[in-house]
């Protein structure tokens, strides 16, 4: 984090080294088959976009699209690809975004807190919305009223508007696998910055 409490700095340091690591690979590599490509690129780009992501998840649109531009300037040059559009290179390639998928890992670490699986307590992060007539899963969370703008933008802020829009006869809360599976079945579009 910065002195303003954002994490402009470190997205612009991963995303320099981001792009470097994609010209490596597209340079180096002797292959020009597609799906070796985008294995190379999940395997040695994505880790580094996504390393701890659930700590300096960015808010800002302009970080963002910072991050998105990696993926989108990666999957532009690949062979048959540079006439698509950015949603039809994704459709392509079956890549999510990566803002999706950092909502899909904010769900996922607050899976984790609410039911134990790390050593985090509860309490620390979230309280439990005792208000039972609310429709949805059983699991909601409180949501805690912020004046600071940049409050809001912690993780366990903003991860509990997505995580209480999830409809219980869509989710499967029974383990994390099950629950990570149907994330994959929920519309995050409202959410999300990217189209």
């Amino acid at each position: 984090m910065n002195d303003s409490l954002t994490p402009s700095s470190h997205i612009a340091k991963i995303t320099a080294i981001a792009h470097q690591r994609v010209n490596i690979l597209l340079r180096s590599s002797t292959t020009r088959d597609i799906a070796i490509l985008v294995k190379a690129f999940v395997t040695y780009v994505r880790p580094l976009l996504e390393y701890n992501m659930v700590i300096w998840t960015p808010y800002r649109k302009g970080d963002i699209h910072t991050i998105e531009n990696v993926q989108r300037r990666f999957t532009k040059r690949l062979r048959g690809c540079s006439n698509l559009t950015y949603a039809e290179r994704r459709t392509k390639l079956c890549l999510p975004t990566l803002e999706l998928r950092r909502i899909h890992s904010d769900l996922i670490m607050c899976y984790k807190i609410v039911f134990g699986i790390v050593k985090l307590e509860i309490g620390g992060f979230f309280t439990f919305n005792t208000n039972t007539s609310t429709c949805g899963h059983p699991y909601k969370l409180y949501v805690h009223h912020n004046h600071l703008n940049v409050r809001k933008q912690f993780f366990s802020c903003h991860v509990v508007n997505v995580r209480n829009s999830l409809l219980a006869e869509c989710m499967n809360f029974s383990s994390i696998n099950c629950f990570r599976l149907s994330l994959l079945n929920i519309d995050f579009s409202k959410f999300l910055t990217i189209d």
